[in-house]
């Protein structure tokens, strides 16, 4: 049932052709992690909690009801109109919404420099965070399984970091950002071939509405 439901669930626009797709982070999680998209599965359920619960408190508001599903499907459609052609999917769990951004686009290998001609992508992203701002931002960095599991969480910790404090640069408000690195856990393809490799160094940011 489990796997029934993270298939049926994950769809996304295709970043060159802006065709729909199966999501390659829905279906391709059930590689050995069996989890989908879904904020705080990383970084714990309660972590994402207690933020939204920080920030509703700092006075910056809540979403309820049909409010969520209307705000994320505003939000989901500008994200579409600003990525395509950049390589990023564009994915949706419920109301959950997530960016899975390949390292080959963002970081050069065993590099957690931002690729500069990256930046343009992240100022898009963040210009949506800046407007959406009812959301809390989990980045989370994922590596291939090339080395050792000590050199990999650290890589995808410092990947992580490196774009939270970039889009924190561009004016997103870091008590939104939560970061957390995954090392080499949750691949969403083979690490068999170089293209599945190149799928998993990735960074996801995951979109979840603050819900009061």
């Amino acid at each position: 049932m489990l796997v029934a439901v993270l298939a049926a669930g994950c769809q996304t626009t295709d970043p060159y052709s802006g065709q729909r797709q199966q999501n390659r982070t829905g279906t391709g999680a059930l590689i050995g992690a069996g989890i989908g998209i879904a904020a705080g599965l990383l970084s714990g359920d309660s972590a994402v909690e207690r933020r939204q619960h920080a920030l509703i408190g700092a006075g910056l508001g809540g979403l309820a009801g049909a409010a969520v599903g209307n705000y994320q499907d505003r939000q989901q459609a500008a994200l579409r109109e600003k990525l395509q052609g950049t390589g990023v999917d564009v994915a949706r769990k419920g109301d959950n919404i997530t960016l899975n951004m390949p390292g080959n686009i963002t970081f050069a290998f065993n590099s957690a420099n931002i690729d500069p001609q990256f930046y343009t992508v992240l100022n898009d992203v963040a210009g949506v965070l800046r407007e959406y701002d009812q959301t809390v931002v989990e980045v989370a960095g994922h590596t291939d399984s090339v080395g050792s599991d000590e050199v990999n969480q650290r890589l995808s910790e410092q990947r992580a970091e490196a774009v939270a404090q970039y889009l924190a640069a561009q004016g997103v408000q870091r008590e939104r950002l939560i970061t957390v690195g995954a090392g080499k856990r949750y691949p969403i393809a083979s690490n068999d071939t170089e293209a599945g490799r190149a799928a998993n160094r990735r960074v996801e940011i995951t979109l979840v509405p603050i819900q009061s």
